[in-house]
């Protein structure tokens, strides 16, 4: 009789559950039949942007110094001590002015000092003669840069890794950076190339030639130059940060209007073929159409078919 006694609430408890979880299933049931079926699909927030057609470049980083490209040095006619400087560096000359007077004389010996003359018109760039050192006639005096004022010859000494000098060629276009006139951009052009390759630093070197710079630069200055080795017009380029790269694809996302929903859009898979990279900026051979809508965020959490919310459009990469 005491084991009957427990079976009576045990036997009620069971009966309440199954009561129970049969009634949950007629409840989702009825909420499925009202709500359609299948439950709605999720919506992802997206930002897009268009693809651009424009301008891409390649270029070589490379960083020098800038040197003038003619210098002149100033010897003695006949050893001796200095006994006056009429110039200092960064002083501009004309051909045939007064850079020093030197006194040849020796002991037991007396001779009037001469002056020492530049031999051309430019800017003393060097000055290794003091007042009280005595030179001889194969240490220069002085180095000039030919030329006068702003019209004065600069260039850029740089050094190629011998893994790029295929890409490197005379009268390549040049785009020179400087740290003391930042976001300004001056133009050069590759003037030499060197026919040999350093055997231990495995680099050519090359002489950049600078345009005109109103006199602005100027020998010493440290200098990043660019070197643009490849330039193609008209091509599509979107930001390299919105290609999605998985198992061996590269694809975005183009956001395209959903049938189904009114002022909606859906997300649809296009696979790429891709060029030059450069900058963040990825050129776009096959995939892609100019001013096409595609997502440049949110899209790796998407798939194909994905429903979106487009909640910014970013503007397009500039054409040039």
């Amino acid at each position: 009789m005491m084991k009957k006694r427990h079976l009576f609430p045990l036997a009620a408890v069971a009966a309440a559950f199954l009561a129970f979880a049969c009634g949950n299933k007629e409840n989702d049931a009825a909420d499925s039949a009202a709500g359609g079926g299948e439950p709605e699909a999720p919506l992802f927030a997206v930002n897009t942007s268009t693809a651009a057609k424009g301008l891409i470049r390649d270029y070589l980083a490379l960083s020098g110094d800038i040197v003038a490209a003619s210098t002149v040095d100033a010897y003695p006619e006949a050893a001796g001590k200095v006994t006056r400087l009429y110039v200092s560096i960064g002083s501009r000359v004309s051909r045939g002015q007064a850079l020093a007077a030197i006194d040849p004389s020796r002991p037991g010996m007396e001779y009037e000092a001469y002056i020492l003359r530049a031999p051309v018109a430019g800017t003393i760039v060097a000055l290794p003669a003091q007042i009280g050192m005595t030179l001889s006639q194969a240490a220069p005096a002085a180095r000039i840069a030919a030329g006068t004022g702003a019209d004065t010859a600069l260039e850029i000494k740089l050094y190629v890794a011998e893994r790029f000098l295929s890409r490197v060629r005379q009268e390549q276009t040049c785009e020179i950076l400087l740290d003391a006139y930042p976001g300004e951009v001056f133009r050069g052009t590759v003037a030499k190339t060197s026919p040999i390759v350093d055997p231990a630093s495995r680099t050519m070197e090359t002489t950049v030639s600078i345009g005109s710079s109103g006199g602005r630069l100027k020998p010493g200055m440290f200098a990043k130059v660019k070197i643009i080795t490849e330039r193609k017009e008209g091509v599509v380029k979107i930001p390299d940060s919105a290609i999605v790269r998985r198992f061996g694809e590269e694809y975005v996302f183009a956001a395209v209007p959903d049938e189904a929903r009114e002022g909606g859009f859906v997300a649809r898979k296009r696979l790429l073929r891709t060029g030059i990279l450069i900058d963040g900026i990825q050129e776009v051979e096959e995939g892609l159409a100019p001013g096409e809508e595609f997502v440049v965020r949110g899209q790796t959490l998407l798939s194909d078919g994905s429903r979106i919310n487009i909640v910014d459009r970013v503007a397009p990469l500039a054409e040039h």
